[in-house]
Order: structure tokens, then C-alpha cells, then sequence
């Protein structure tokens, strides 16, 4: 019998002790064990989660508990979610988390005090689907080339009813709040922090990269209008917030989260509504593609529960992060933003008027960034006006950045230009 705590109560928490109940029979029979919820954390005693378990408001009921085997930890937060899970661990307890947020900046740290104590992580990444365990277990043979993800279901609600209906940013981020898709402050979501949380918990486990959120180049959706869904129309392009990985030539790792425009004949690219989906290359078995629910009660309640499985079998006795040793021989290194060489597509309003393509050319030039296609539109409100809309050869972070800087100052430009990059 495997005995567990669950510290945060909500949504995820509740479809854990509910499913643990109502499905105990496939779930004894797949871990050999009954898996029985003894006790749940909540803040608010008095609300009604319409679950049958005895409740507390102090986490030492979980933390001292003797009989307790297993600590869920779905409080949510950083600083105080890793004390809990430090003295669960030292009091000699397992631990299962959805909590990216606490992986994103104390995962190597667990991996060292848990040593080999079991830590499951699965619903940290991606909700219902089994990414962790792809790349962990299934994929281990392999080198890991690229990770390229949707992860972000309240992102990709928004970009593709922009994309399908026309729809501007604000419209649609108020109807997402209205279905629940959305926070009330979203900015957690539509500024790309939850999806780069993600990808630093999977680039660990691909490439054994220490990075932090603020080491990695992460940008959201705010600034995304309908002429951007127009350039990608044209030119056959979904837009999509992207969180991105790749190991390079030279032993570096380039790890970014941002919107991205995506041929539409990508496996991802049609990855749509509040669905995630992760397409990971390695080096022999080539592109694998995982789809599915990224968030939700029982969606992610079913990768909690597949962790205590797993424990129950007595698995999970290997490091956390699935390593014994540095990966990759000597090790990669993080590569800085800066460094990074892809495609841009720029939007500008400007002064309508001969000679601006030229002052932007030249000014574009001067950064050894050249033009690959290009649109105009006329602004039928403002007849002075119009927007530009053009992409370009590949070139490096650094020289886009610095040439937005000096095209924002420039006499022509109307108000500023935004940058999204292009993913082929």
C-alpha cells in the first residue's frame, strides 16, 4: 500500500484524489499496490471540493505524517513550494510536482538532496502528455537534435482564433478569460514565462543545460495584430508561440520561447486551440511528434498519477533528471541569445512617401540583414501612411536587435516596429 499527501487542493489536486478513488481498481492492478489519498493542504478549509478527504491547512500534517509514503506538491509558487519539498525529502519521502515553475529554477538542486530518491515531475510539462518519459526513457538511445513545442494551451487558443476568424489580440484574450482559458493577470501565459519553464525542464533532461529563465531569450504574443496573420496567410505560415531547443555544431544548446511563424506543411503548425504538442528529433530515430491536453484538472491529474505508478512499482530509482554523468562527453554549454542566426519577419507603419524602402534597406544593410520578401499596405484610415510588411535571410539576434533600435528612430518610422522570427 503506497499512502500520499496531496499539499494544494484545487482544480488538479481534487481530480487526483477523485481518480485515485474512483479508478483504484486499474490502478492497483497496473502498480501491484493500492495508491490510497490520505490527506489534502488547503488554504481554505471551509470551501467544498466535492471530494471525500480529510483536509488541513497545516503542511506538517503531510510533512511529520509517518504513514504518509508520497508527497504531492501542487501548492504552485517557487520559494515556499521548494521548502516543502526539501523537508519532504529529508524526512525520507517521495515527491510528485506539476510545479514547472520550481523545476525552472531548483531542479538541479532537488536531483542533488533527493539523490536517488524518487522525484516524479511529468505533470510539470505539458499536462496529460508523457513528454518527461519520452525523453527519459523512450528516447535515451538517442542524441537529442531539437525540441520544438507548443506548450501554452491559453497561446495557442489565441493564435489560431486569430489566425481562423480574424480576430484581434484583446478580443480574444477576454474570451479566453471568460472560458477559463486565461488568468485574469495573464501574463504569466501570453508573456511566454509558463512555456519557457517548460522548456528549461525538458532541455535538462535532453541536454543537462543549468540555464534559468533569465538566461534564455523569452518574448510573448502581446504585440502580435492582424497584419502579422496576413504576412502568414500569404506566404503559407501558421503563427504559434514556440518554445525551441536545439543542439548546435560547435557543443552549444540555443534555448528561446517566443512566437514564431511555421510553414503550415510542419506537423506543428496544425497543432491547434488550447491543444500542446512537442515535436522532438534525435539523432536515430528521427522526428517524433507528441499532441494532446497541455493543462486541465484530470489531464494533468493523469501524469501525477502515472508518476505514483511508477513508484509504486518501485521505479524511478534513477537521478531525476535521467543522467549519471554529464551529458554529451564533455558537456554543452548554454548559447548566448545574442548568438542566435534564424529568419525575421518585420512589421512597420511609416511615412508614406518615396525613398522609405531605401532609408529601411540601407539601414538593414548596415547590419548585414538582407530582404527576402516583401508587402505593402496602404492605410485606408490614415491616407499619409502604410504598413510594411517584409521577412529576411537569415542573419544573427544581435544585428536584428540593434537594427530595430535605429529603424524605431528613424524619421519615416511612425511608431514602433515588432519582430517575430521565422521558424523553416
Amino acid at each position: 500500500m503506497l499512502k500520499v499527501g496531496i499539499i494544494g487542493v484545487g482544480t488538479v489536486g481534487a481530480s487526483v484524489a477523485k481518480i485515485l478513488q474512483e479508478n483504484a481498481d486499474i490502478i492497483s492492478a497496473r502498480s501491484g499496490k493500492q495508491i490510497i489519498p490520505l490527506i489534502g493542504v488547503v488554504r481554505d478549509i471551509s470551501k467544498d471540493r466535492g471530494i471525500d478527504l480529510q483536509l488541513s491547512t497545516n503542511v506538517d500534517d503531510v510533512l511529520e505524517n509517518e504513514e504518509i509514503d508520497v508527497v504531492i506538491e501542487l501548492m504552485g509558487g517557487v520559494d515556499e513550494a521548494f521548502k516543502v519539498v526539501k523537508k519532504a525529502l529529508a524526512n525520507g519521502k517521495a515527491v510528485v510536482t506539476a510545479n514547472k515553475a520550481l523545476l525552472a529554477y531548483h531542479r538541479y538542486e532537488l536531483q542533488d538532496i533527493a539523490s536517488l530518491s524518487p522525484i516524479g515531475f511529468e505533470a510539470s510539462v505539458a499536462g496529460g502528455i508523457p513528454i518527461i518519459k519520452a525523453l527519459r526513457e523512450g528516447l535515451s538511445a538517442n542524441h537529442i537534435n531539437s525540441i520544438k513545442g507548443i506548450m501554452n494551451g491559453t497561446c495557442n487558443f489565441i493564435l489560431t482564433k486569430m489566425m481562423n476568424e480574424k480576430v484581434e489580440f484583446k478580443t480574444v484574450l477576454e474570451e479566453a478569460q471568460n472560458l477559463g482559458y486565461a488568468e485574469a493577470d495573464p501574463t504569466f501565459d501570453v508573456g511566454g514565462f509558463d512555456a519557457a519553464h517548460k522548456l528549461l525542464i525538458l532541455a535538462s533532461i535532453a541536454y543537462g543545460i543549468d540555464a534559468k529563465p533569465e538566461d534564455i531569450l523569452i518574448e510573448g504574443i502581446e504585440e502580435i495584430n492582424s497584419e502579422d496573420i496576413y504576412f502568414a496567410k500569404e506566404f503559407g505560415y501558421s503563427i504559434k508561440h514556440l518554445t525551441i531547443a536545439k543542439k548546435k555544431s560547435d557543443d552549444t544548446v540555443e534555448l528561446r520561447a517566443h512566437p514564431a511563424l511555421i510553414p503550415n506543411s510542419h506537423m506543428i503548425a496544425k497543432v491547434d486551440g488550447v491543444m500542446n504538442g512537442i515535436s522532438v528529433v534525435g539523432d536515430r530515430v528521427g522526428e517524433t511528434m507528441y499532441y494532446g491536453p497541455g493543462a486541465g484538472g484530470d489531464a494533468t491529474a493523469s501524469a501525477v498519477i502515472a508518476d505514483l505508478i511508477d513508484i509504486a512499482r518501485d521505479g524511478q530509482n534513477s537521478p531525476m533528471l535521467g543522467f549519471k554523468k554529464t551529458l554529451e562527453g564533455s558537456g554543452l554549454s548554454l548559447l548566448s541569445p545574442n548568438e542566435i542566426y534564424t529568419k525575421y519577419y518585420i512589421r512597420m507603419k511609416v511615412v508614406d512617401k518615396i525613398g522609405v524602402l531605401a532609408g529601411i534597406a540601407n539601414i538593414l544593410g548596415n547590419y548585414n540583414i538582407s530582404i527576402n520578401s516583401f508587402l505593402q499596405k496602404p492605410d485606408t484610415k490614415m491616407k499619409d501612411y502604410a504598413t510594411l510588411l517584409f521577412s529576411t535571410h537569415e542573419c544573427k539576434e544581435e544585428n536584428v536587435q540593434a537594427a530595430m533600435k535605429e529603424l524605431e528612430k528613424a524619421e519615416f518610422s511612425v511608431e514602433k516596429p515588432v519582430m517575430i522570427r521565422i521558424e523553416d
